[in-house]
């Protein structure tokens, strides 16, 4: 398109601080990811070091839109000055607008418009398609630069008006433009693919270093053209160590993993991966031995009004073990608990879906569980596996109860605790919108290019700026965690910093409290993923904590984000 328009880029700065804290008993996953990808730079403890672009990797897809002259409408204006002949109405014979636009934000774009016109005064109008209305003044040929920012996504027809008073003309030029962001919509959770059985794809294992394909548009009750949607991906019978990434279908499959599996693991984790043009999200098993994958769909994305996201500090809702949120005592085999969450410690009433990372720990037996909306059937989707004596964790976006309630369904044989911490929410009131992003990896400890080695016992990296630096309206971040290389348990919590990008600068910074809730959690040579919705906070900077008392290896990947303006 012509013309010049506000650029975006994924820009990243990393640090490290050394934390003194003691060690609080937090829970755990299972699970290696893929290959290093691009080297990214540590500054030495309390100095911020230079910026991480990813670039064209990361860039946000945002459209363009274009109308040329030939669509110019014109017509004759009546009366006119007094006394005005007939070659003054039929003056300006060339007058024809020409218009580019492309989305800058979820919900702005940029129009410029350009005027070819005889020498002569002008008055331009541009109509936005949502009641809103801007006027300009212009001579003859020129370009014209303007902005707009529409309250709610959605498709606009935006029309713009140049009136030539001396020549009694005036001509008209429309398009249609759509807002970049997207916003959720809850699904009951169901089940799109199964391998195992045949269920949405060929009955069959995944062949090793191939993939499979998992319809989303336009499946049941999902609509065609959803922008992206949000995924249970379970990896299972597994004979060899590997990774599986998800990618929209038809486009080229990025370096970054989304689940990662050991030979004998049953391993689940949420995915938020844009919709193919053809309505498909494409699987790649890269291991070196056959999968059996299932998919399990809770919402999806799409280009008109729904809910927005608001993401917080995570926040416990449910443990078992001390009877917070519900009974005290393990969740018994085949037993539904449920537990408010609309209105309860600052998420509001009415919201539609909600935000969780999920833990099981001290299982007796083996089994599933199930999170589903309060007073529900119970699904035969799942959120996470495990094993006897496993913890492990998942994150979880689910739809919540008319009364604002999610249930859990533990699909065992016997008992076992539950946590729960809630990270965000959705609902009609929340403005933040999902912008996807062309998978990126961010942070890598183990890249040579890497000069601080793994994230050490009882530290801190933190992360800063992302989207264009100082920027505002970044409200979080959609990441997939990967700890690998580890020797003795642990867990790895994240949450926004209290500090501001400029005290780090300064040196003066306080203490960043230690965060109470848990995103991953590890054991002895295991490598665990998890996807994590990370708020930016009030300062836009995310901490990742080694809550353990061994050094282990970081691996970041970033899939999108969520903006509000």
């Amino acid at each position: 398109m012509g013309g010049t328009v506000r650029s975006r880029r994924l820009v990243i700065s990393v640090a490290v601080i050394a934390a003194t804290v003691g060690l609080v008993p937090g829970m755990a996953h299972a699970a290696g990811p893929g290959a290093p990808v691009a080297p990214v730079a540590q500054g030495a403890q309390g100095v911020a070091a230079p910026a991480v672009d990813l670039g064209k990797a990361a860039a946000p897809n945002f459209k363009t839109f274009k109308s040329p002259a030939e669509r110019s409408v014109r017509k004759d204006l009546p009366g006119g000055k007094a006394g005005a002949s007939a070659s003054q109405a039929a003056g300006n014979p060339d007058l024809a607008i020409v218009l580019n636009a492309a989305s800058t934000t979820a919900h702005a774009l940029d129009l410029e418009t350009t005027v070819i016109s005889a020498d002569s005064t002008l008055k331009v109008t541009v109509d936005w398609g949502d009641g809103n209305t801007d006027g300009m003044d212009a001579y003859g040929s020129t370009v014209l630069k303007s902005s707009h920012t529409y309250a709610e996504l959605g498709e606009y027809t935006v029309k713009v008006t140049v009136t030539d008073p001396a020549n009694q003309a005036e001509v008209v030029n429309e398009f249609q433009v759509m807002t970049a962001g997207s916003d959720f919509v809850p699904y009951a959770p169901t089940r799109l693919l199964d391998t195992r059985d045949g269920t949405g794809a060929a009955k069959g294992k995944v062949a090793p270093y191939g993939s499979t394909r998992v319809k989303v548009g336009g499946n049941g009750a999902i609509p065609a053209g959803v922008t992206a949607v949000v995924l249970n991906l379970t990896v299972t019978n597994t004979t060899a160590g590997g990774h599986v990434t998800a990618f929209p279908e038809g486009t080229e499959r990025p370096t970054t993993s989304n689940v990662n599996f050991e030979a004998g693991q049953s391993v689940p984790n949420l995915v938020i991966v844009p919709v193919g043009k053809n309505g498909y999200v494409e699987l790649a098993n890269r291991g070196e031995a056959s999968v059996d994958l299932i998919a399990d769909v809770t919402g999806y994305f799409t280009r008109t009004e729904a809910s927005g996201y608001a993401p917080m500090t995570p926040a416990r809702f449910v443990d078992t073990r001390e009877g917070l949120g519900t009974n005290k005592g393990q969740l018994g085999g085949r037993k539904t608990f449920s537990t408010q969450i609309g209105g309860l410690r600052g998420v509001p009433e009415g919201i539609t879906a909600v935000a969780l990372n999920v833990t099981v720990t001290n299982p007796k037996e083996a089994g599933h569980l199930s999170v589903f909306p309060g007073g529900g059937a119970i699904p035969t989707a799942s959120n996470l596996n495990f094993t006897p004596g496993q913890t492990i964790a998942n994150s979880v976006i689910v739809p919540v109860g008319a009364d604002g309630r999610i249930s859990v369904f533990n699909g065992a044989w016997a008992g076992t605790d539950v946590i729960v911490d809630v990270v965000g929410h959705y609902s009609k009131d929340s403005k933040a919108s999902f912008m996807p992003l062309q998978p990126g990896r961010m942070i890598d400890t183990r890249d040579p290019a890497w000069p601080y080695g793994p994230l050490r016992a009882r530290n801190y990296i933190y992360t800063y700026n992302g989207i264009s630096p100082g920027e505002v309206g970044i409200d979080g971040y959609v990441l997939n965690t990967t700890v690998t290389n580890t020797t003795g348990t642990g867990f790895l919590s994240v949450a926004p910093d209290p500090n501001s990008v400029q005290q780090y600068k300064d040196k003066t910074a306080v203490f960043p409290p230690r965060p109470g809730s848990s995103t991953l959690n590890w054991t002895a040579g295991k490598t665990v993923p998890n996807l994590v919705q990370a708020s930016s906070g009030n300062n836009g900077i995310v901490d990742y904590w080694n809550q353990g008392w061994e050094d282990v290896d970081l691996v970041v990947d970033i899939f999108g984000y969520y903006e509000s303006k």
